[in-house]
């Protein structure tokens, strides 16, 4: 089947699907497969800068433009049907602005599948064992459950205001604030085996893929962003330990960063703070790389600003590039202390 049959399938698809998370989800895929498709071509590295750039700047522009026109809140039915109509022939932006670059010109740049399947498998061939085990990962990250799991939650979730509200009670601020007397602040890497964080580990290739604060060391005043777990709007909240325990090698390891009571307590009113202002998980910023309110972000952009908020930050990056292994991959000084890692294990596996 010719590629461009596919992409007329999923602009129709799109078009009635009216669904912005939909939308949004295509622009991304097809960003992140043209990108990965131009660093496998043999052209000159300028030009894969380049193309990546445009790639970029095609799917910021489709996302504004779907959050200002189509979905605007005051958006009306014509407006809304003919904006969404451009939307879904945008999806081929990206292909048209690739070949207007030299060096795509004597190639077309949208392949059947056929190419990109024997393309693809030649260059794989390369590496066979560490494809096949790439690939297994894949297959067990990428499973139809996960995607069935993350697809059901979509709807759940805001990228552009806030969801989540007064989800941290009183309660859990008197057990923060009671902490004030330990002169440390305890931030955790976990594996928790989330449908997200699987899918997640299969482009960072990192084993822990969220991250998460606590004022005790028995986490009892555990907090990150995180999607809620059904119980609660995705955006800042309290963690329960049970929940980390979702497949065989669950697993989470607490760190340490000595801290005043005074920056302990600046912390702590900043999370009320957001608590009382608003928040939301930061889904889109995972690949755009930017937020789009402050209090809009994901777990490990979460903890880096918290410490950056009291001059605690151990290493200078762009808040939404901060990936949950940088905060202890990037202790050069060896600021942190390790304390100790939790095995779970499900019983059931």
């Amino acid at each position: 089947m010719d590629i461009r049959a596919l992409f007329g399938i999923l602009m129709i698809a799109l078009f009635l699907s009216n669904s912005f998370i939909l939308f949004e989800l295509a622009y991304i895929f097809i960003c992140f497969a043209l990108v990965i498709y131009t660093f496998l071509k043999k052209i000159p590295l300028k030009y894969k800068a380049l193309l990546t750039i445009i790639y970029v700047m095609i799917m910021s522009f489709q996302t504004v433009y779907n959050t200002l026109v189509v979905y605007a809140d005051d958006s009306g039915p014509f407006a809304s049907t003919a904006g969404r109509l451009i939307s879904a022939v945008m999806v081929l932006a990206p292909f048209i602005a690739g070949k207007m670059v030299p060096a795509n010109r004597a190639n077309s740049y949208m392949p059947s599948v056929q190419d990109i399947t024997v393309f693809t498998f030649n260059e794989m061939a390369e590496n066979a064992a560490s494809v096949k085990a790439a690939v297994e990962k894949g297959r067990r990250s990428l499973s139809k459950k996960n995607l069935e799991e993350i697809v059901k939650d979509l709807p759940r979730h805001n990228s552009f205001r806030y969801v989540n509200k007064g989800s941290l009670t009183d309660e859990y601020f008197e057990a923060a604030r009671a902490t004030l007397g330990d002169p440390k602040l305890y931030i955790v890497i976990s594996n928790t085996g989330s449908p997200a964080s699987e899918i997640i580990s299969v482009f960072t290739r990192k084993r822990y893929n969220h991250a998460s604060l606590s004022f005790d060391r028995e986490l009892k005043t555990i907090v990150s962003y995180n999607g809620g777990e059904t119980l609660y709007p995705p955006g800042l909240n309290r963690e329960m330990i049970k929940y980390f325990n979702k497949k065989k090698d669950s697993s989470l390891i607490v760190y340490s960063l000595p801290i005043s009571a005074e920056k302990k307590k600046a912390v702590i009113d900043k999370i009320e703070e957001i608590n009382e202002q608003g928040s939301a998980y930061n889904l889109f910023g995972l690949a755009l790389k930017l937020s789009f309110k402050p209090n809009i972000m994901f777990c490990s952009q979460f903890i880096y600003n918290m410490l950056k908020l009291v001059d605690l930050n151990y290493f200078e990056k762009k808040d939404a590039q901060i990936k949950p292994s940088d905060l202890t991959e990037l202790d050069y000084d060896r600021k942190l202390s390790y304390e100790y890692k939790m095995d779970f294990g499900r019983p059931d596996t």
